[in-house]
């Protein structure tokens, strides 16, 4: 794994990761997508996987467990723009994936 970023997303959010330099992009959506996803996993090429979090309705449960707690590769799941509430935040991502508060000061 040499630390490459990987990007599998619908056109609409690829394209602002293609903006900001990222190459290694892949626009799927769907099942596309969660096949992309289990193809690049064992490359070890990429040490961290951005996916649209729509994906995760195609993934078998048990399996999304895996991804959501992977750390070799680094799997992580953003909203869409057109996410219609009940998404993840940062925060809670952090914490569950990492164990690390975020943003909270005591």
């Amino acid at each position: 794994m040499d630390g490459k970023i990987a990007i599998i997303a619908e056109r609409y959010i690829s394209m602002g990761f293609e903006l900001v330099g990222l190459r290694d992009v892949f626009i799927k959506s769907g099942d596309e997508a969660v096949s992309t996803l289990e193809k690049l996993i064992p490359e070890k090429e990429y040490a961290l996987i951005v996916c649209e979090e729509k994906i995760q309705a195609k993934i078998v449960p048990a399996r999304l467990r895996e991804l959501e707690t992977s750390i070799a590769p680094l799997i992580v799941f953003i909203p869409s723009s057109k996410n219609e509430g009940g998404a993840e935040t940062v925060r809670h991502m952090a914490k569950r994936v990492l164990g690390v508060n975020i943003g909270e000061t005591k």
